[in-house]
């Protein structure tokens, strides 16, 4: 996971409390509203962690090397990355 437990707190109590001061939601019990927002947040890193592994995956099994950091690798990891996230539906 990219980001620490702490940073995902602080940005899940930012959200929490913008939505809040923007209107847009009225929590009936803010701690429960705040650990469903960080749960939420928690699954979405979790996925993109997950369709990081299989692209990283799917670009080594080629037959052809290529490079991460390279302008090929990015295009390709960009390219891969959409489509596993079309079949898992993010």
């Amino acid at each position: 996971m990219k980001y620490s437990e702490d940073r995902i707190k602080g940005l899940a109590l930012k959200l929490h409390d913008r939505l809040y001061l923007n209107e847009d939601v009225d929590y009936t019990d803010e701690d429960e509203a705040l650990a469903c927002i960080k749960k939420t947040m928690l699954t979405f890193f979790e996925l993109e962690d997950k369709l990081d592994d299989l692209v990283r995956a799917k670009i080594q099994t080629l037959k052809k090397n290529v490079v991460p950091g390279t302008p090929e690798w990015d295009i390709l990891y960009r390219k891969y990355f959409e489509e596993e996230a079309r079949k898992h539906r993010v």
